[in-house]
């Protein structure tokens, strides 16, 4: 196995093109056809982190956050991030990120966090728009399953908890092969009229060039007849933060209580109103104040992230409590996701949990 390949399947479950546009994930150094000897997975990439890898017979690095976040002018190992370049260079370990585009992937940083707080009935709280498309396509009834499977095959047909999705329907299809064709039905330079399918199918946007490319290899037809249609729907498995409910309603001491207990940690910056119970949770992984409002709409009881600025917290308005737990702590879990889906697709070398603390944060 390669980086490459390692790479390839963090990006089937967390695409870069799902990265906001400010961020940096991906390879970011090492040559992707490198054989993997090894692979640590941090939620930060710092010089300990990289000792760590060295000393565990791990040639790839897997962060949550970039080590690269803005453009290098030097590497001349002036600060910590151009050290840890240089050392990981030197001693041939690849860096990939897997960022904002793991915070908006289903079962990303969010939905683990809520996982870990014990949330039930969960969903996405902002779902993506803009970010699936309409295939429709003409095909022979001789050929419509073949082509269909194909098309589910490299992704095309998933709705929220459904897959192998599509309609068709039945018409005519007129055309005239002209001098250079060579059609799979009808008669040169003859109008023909034939009974086709018409086959309409959602995908991620993503796909569209993988959709394609299985469309016209596996569709009988030397022009194949096909549009592809931007939706506005909203993808419901994928987006920004997520929300979901307690089992038992809690009061406020109860809740912080939980948080502590779940979260193994020992402190949280909150705002305080003692006549509300909590049962309703949004939360987001990292920093997350930006979704505030938006899961204030949805009638939360209370609202977990990290990065509060002290005139945010003002903006709980009484409606429901803010809680900080950190900024680290609201995302180390990630580490534990990420082993566990790189451990299922790969056996032939070893995944590793790094057990370097990279949070800068303390407390006294």
């Amino acid at each position: 196995m390669r980086v490459q390949d390692v790479c390839e399947a963090m990006e089937k479950w967390a695409p870069l093109s799902w990265q906001e546009s400010y961020d940096n994930a991906g390879l970011l150094v090492g040559d992707p056809q490198s054989l993997i000897s090894g692979v640590l997975i941090s939620l930060d990439c710092t010089e300990s982190v990289v000792d760590e890898a060295i000393k565990k017979g791990c040639n790839l690095i897997i962060s949550h956050h970039p080590i690269i976040f803005k453009g290098l002018k030097s590497l001349t190992g002036k600060n910590y991030i151009e050290k840890t370049l240089i050392k990981a260079i030197k001693n041939s370990v690849a860096l990939y990120a897997s960022h904002t585009n793991l915070d908006h992937a289903p079962e990303g940083v969010s939905y683990q966090l809520a996982k870990k707080i014990g949330l039930t009935e969960g969903r996405v709280l902002v779902p993506f728009e803009k970010s699936l498309n309409q295939l429709s396509y003409f095909v022979p009834e001789s050929h419509e399953i073949v082509v269909r499977e194909a098309l589910h095959a490299a992704g095309a047909g998933n709705i929220g908890t459904y897959s192998t999705c599509s309609f068709t329907s039945k018409g005519t299809g007129r055309f005239k092969p002209t001098e250079n064709s060579n059609p799979f039905e009808g008669q040169l330079d003859q109008l023909s009229e034939v009974t086709e399918l018409k086959v309409e199918i959602i995908f991620p946007t993503h796909l569209t060039a993988t959709i394609i490319q299985t469309l016209k290899s596996t569709h009988p037809y030397e022009e194949v007849a096909y549009f592809i249609q931007a939706l506005k729907n909203k993808w419901q498995d994928v987006g920004s933060g997520y929300i979901g409910k307690l089992q038992t309603p809690l009061s406020p001491e109860e809740f912080f209580n939980l948080l502590k207990k779940k979260l193994n940690i020992s402190q949280l910056r909150h705002t305080v109103n003692d006549n509300q119970k909590i049962h309703t949770v949004a939360v987001c992984g990292g920093a997350g104040s930006f979704l505030l409002d938006a899961a204030k709409k949805q009638k939360i009881d209370a609202f977990i992230s990290a990065d509060f600025k002290y005139h945010e917290f003002f903006d709980a308005e009484n409606e429901c409590i803010i809680c900080d737990i950190g900024h680290y702590e609201s995302e180390v879990m990630i580490k534990e996701a990420i082993l566990d889906y790189l451990s299922n697709k790969f056996s032939t070398f070893a995944v590793l949990k790094s057990e370097t603390n990279t949070n800068p944060v303390w407390y006294t």
